[in-house]
């Protein structure tokens, strides 16, 4: 028999907060599936709510709230506007002035560096967290927490690895809070209920001494904690999160083993002993060559993040490093402008559009999104097709254009089935205006035609191509790839892009565009980058997969000869 690291503290479900939770997840999730028939109906309701609330602000006086009547005078009270647009009331707000944006003051402001690298200030309030976010928040994990009980098990069951609600936070230029959606502390709004599974676990709040260590460091801390409990769950919703685990435990966990079995956390006292767990795990390392999530923790079965974009192509080798127990679900899928879609059933890749947290409409992947952009309600988008999202919550955002493309994967009931594709903004040497979603379809029919497999990859246009242009892929295949296969992969990926591209068809017709390069690359190179972006300060749920990023680290190691 194998070696077990942890010691199984977890029992049947108990009262207390994680009756409590699973209680609340499963009456969201029911209120969300009761709205899937009449989106319509839903919808309006939430527009109406957010304008009556916000009638009599700056913002509403400006554009006439108590005029509207429906949607489509609010279409024509309110022009589509970017975040960056919402900057002249945004500080204002920011800077004292009550009722601005909204009737409610924020109590936050959550923080995203956005597409163009603007860092984001949305504005968040109570009545916002309680009637939008958190009913979003506790649907996308109702599916979870019913299939895998031992979640709520105990309150180390957890490891979250997306929350850390005591690390530091930001500040505006008024000195507000400038956070992420997971550093948010649900008490100071009486939601205890919503602190986060994994979040009374031990190593959830770290001593004091360490409040000042950086996340890269604070991720060790908390890992080297949870070593010594039954964890039964973790939750990444980043998928960089959930893919760096297992690179992690490889890099620590000798260092683990010898603090364990000194009984020290960061070098200084804290425990009792514990060497013969220190001996499992170094057996274990022994045995494998390095230490897996399941070595830690035997029970582990299942793992939250979000499951489409990028992490399609590599989460099921993720998935393999954990153990052979171990399955990803996905997470709740939002912004930090609102919440987008939570999962009523086990589809892996889309969930059903939250209508009862925002009032979303859609404008055609194909249209360039202007203030006066024709936009379609929820119950209007077409199943296959792909569109930019623009939504509007009562915590003060207007039809605010988040620069995100979506597809519609089907239906539930009569609400789309969203899936997330990628960020708005294109690569461009012929005007063939290629998009990320279309470079990830590509990809991943190729990876069908060939049989290969990537486990990342980043793009950018080739700065090698001379007289005619190109674009250029680094993959990160899985396993070794012999040259007659990368040559086949790169024939078959251009003749993809040329498939999901019209405009990159167009130029590879003309003559304006050469065929994309291929340069495989090591996968450790892009959890190499990642780590050195969080050892620099940078929050692990920041830390996101982009596939454009002609400054990614990673072209520093593509050797001179492509493809």
């Amino acid at each position: 028999m194998q070696d077990s690291v942890a010691t199984s503290t977890a029992g049947p479900p108990s009262p207390g907060p994680a009756a409590d939770f699973r209680r609340r997840t499963g009456e969201e999730q029911a209120r969300l599936r009761e709205a899937l028939a009449d989106p319509e109906a839903v919808q309006a309701r939430v527009l109406a709510a957010a304008v009556e609330a916000n009638t009599d602000t700056v913002f509403g006086r400006a554009h006439k709230f108590s005029s509207i009547r429906d949607v489509a005078d609010y279409r024509a009270a309110v022009p589509i506007r970017a975040h960056e647009e919402f900057a002249p009331w945004l500080d204002r707000v920011i800077g004292g002035e009550p009722g601005v944006l909204s009737a409610e003051d924020p109590i936050v402001y959550f923080a995203s560096s956005g597409t163009t690298g603007v860092e984001k200030r949305i504005p968040v309030t109570v009545s916002y967290l309680k009637r939008s976010f958190l009913p979003f928040y506790f649907a996308g994990l109702a599916t979870a927490v019913e299939h895998h009980p031992g979640m709520t098990a105990a309150d180390d069951s957890v490891l979250n690895m997306w929350q850390d609600p005591f690390s530091r936070m930001g500040r505006t230029e008024g000195g507000q809070p400038h956070i992420g959606p997971s550093q948010i502390d649900y008490k100071r709004i009486g939601e205890d209920v919503a602190t986060g599974l994994g979040n009374r676990a031990p190593w959830s709040r770290l001593p004091e001494r360490f409040d000042d260590t950086d996340p890269w460091e604070r991720t060790y801390l908390r890992l080297r904690l949870a070593a010594e409990h039954d964890v039964r769950a973790v939750i990444a919703v980043n998928p960089a999160i959930a893919a760096a685990l297992p690179y992690q435990l490889g890099l620590w966990w000798q260092r683990m083993a010898k603090e364990i079995h000194d009984g020290t956390l960061g070098g200084a006292p804290f425990g009792d002993p514990a060497p013969e767990r220190a001996r499992a795990i170094e057996r274990a390392a022994h045995r494998s060559g390095t230490v897996r999530p399941s070595d830690l923790w035997p029970r582990l079965e299942v793992v939250l993040a979000w499951t489409s974009y990028v992490a399609r192509l590599y989460l099921p080798w993720v998935a393999q490093e954990y153990g052979p127990q171990v399955r990803v679900l996905p997470a709740p899928l939002g912004s930090c402008e609102g919440p987008l879609t939570a999962s009523v059933d086990r589809h892996m890749t889309a969930g059903a559009l939250t209508t009862p947290s925002c009032f979303y409409e859609f404008v055609p992947v194909e249209e360039e999104i202007r203030g006066d952009s024709p936009t379609l309600l929820a119950h209007e988008v077409e199943e296959g097709r792909d569109y930019h999202v623009v939504l509007s919550h009562l915590g003060g955002l207007y039809r605010c254009a988040t620069r995100d493309i979506v597809r519609v994967a089907g239906f539930v009931g009569r609400t789309p089935r969203i899936e997330y594709c990628g960020r708005d903004g294109t690569l461009s040497a012929a005007d063939e205006r290629l998009r990320e979603y279309e470079v990830l379809r590509a990809t991943a029919a190729a990876v069908a035609d060939t049989g290969l497999e990537v486990r990342n990859l980043t793009w950018r246009l080739d700065p090698a191509a001379r007289d005619v242009p190109a674009h250029q892929a680094a993959v990160a295949f899985h396993g070794g790839i012999t040259g007659t296969e990368l040559q086949a992969f790169t024939r078959v990926l251009d003749a993809r892009l040329s498939d999901e591209s019209a405009g990159y068809r167009r130029a590879r017709e003309k003559g304006l565009l050469a065929p994309a390069t291929v340069v495989p690359v090591p996968q450790e190179l892009f959890l190499q980058d990642w780590q050195r972006r969080v050892q620099a300060g940078e929050r692990p749920p920041r830390v996101k997969d982009r596939v454009f990023r002609p400054d990614s680290p990673v072209w520093a190691d593509v050797p001179g000869e492509t493809s």
